[in-house]
Parts: C-alpha cells; structure tokens; sequence
C-alpha cells in the first residue's frame, strides 16, 4: 500500500511539473529577422551605378527578398569617410522599391544623372521588410558633375 501511495505521490508532481513548467507563455515568436549583408557595387560610367543585391543576411541565412534600396550621399569632408559614416550622416539621394528591384542576387543599375550635388561620397543600403536597414556598401567617391 505504501508503495502504490508513494508513486502516486510521484506522477501527481511529475504531472503539476509537466503542466506549469511546459515552454513560454503567450503568443509564438516569429524568427528574429537580421540586416541583410552589404550590396556589392561599382560605378559603370561617370553617373550610372551597377548594384548586385544581397542574397544572404548577415548571419549567413538566405533572404527572401529586399524591399528597397537606398543610395546615401555625404558632401565631401575631411578625409575619407567609413561607410557607416555615410549611412549615419548622409542624406537619401535615391530609393527603389518593390517591385521595381530584381531578386536577391541578381543586378540593379541605377542612373543618377539628375543628382546635381558638389562632390562627395555615395553608399548604398539595402532595407529589409519591416523597415531593416542592411550593412552600408563600400563608398563611392562622388564628382560635381560641373566638372
């Protein structure tokens, strides 16, 4: 009798344990979504930029998708400047959105025969959807195209 008593003592806390200590409480969690990795990009001509999209994250994951990209212009300074300098500092000169950007991976060109700044620096940034802005690009130099 003290046997049968003693393990039903034992699943009656085994199963109070398994009801109030079972995971988190509330609504699921989505994934934690990180910055997309920096666009590669390159001048093509004196006012044209080729921007290949990333197609991973920062943390190495696949990116479904880029929802804008935005080109970040700082006047020329002092010395040269970090491309997070140009992120933080600088003014958006340029964005494309969907769905009028190709899919991670693939190649944008962008013309910016209209910008009519003195010379500077450019970088560009690539946002993931919920407004996460991605690592800044390498840094472009910027000629005042009076010259």
């Amino acid at each position: 009798m003290q046997i049968f008593s003693l393990s039903l003592v034992a699943l009656i806390v085994a199963n109070v344990l398994f009801a109030t200590g079972c995971g988190a409480k509330g609504d699921p969690k989505p994934s934690q979504r990180f910055p997309p990795a920096a666009c590669a990009v390159r001048s093509t001509g004196l006012r044209t930029l080729e921007i290949v999209l990333p197609s991973e994250d920062t943390q190495g994951n696949r990116l479904p998708g880029i929802e804008a990209v935005r080109v970040y212009y700082l006047p020329l300074g002092t010395s040269y400047p970090l491309p997070m300098e140009v992120f933080q500092q600088g003014e958006v000169i340029l964005e494309r959105r969907r769905p009028d950007l190709p899919s991670p991976g693939k190649a944008l060109s962008l013309d910016l025969t209209h910008f009519g700044r003195p010379s500077g620096w450019l970088s560009v940034v690539p946002i993931r959807v919920g407004n996460i802005a991605g690592m800044p690009s390498q840094v472009l130099p910027w000629v005042d195209p009076a010259l």
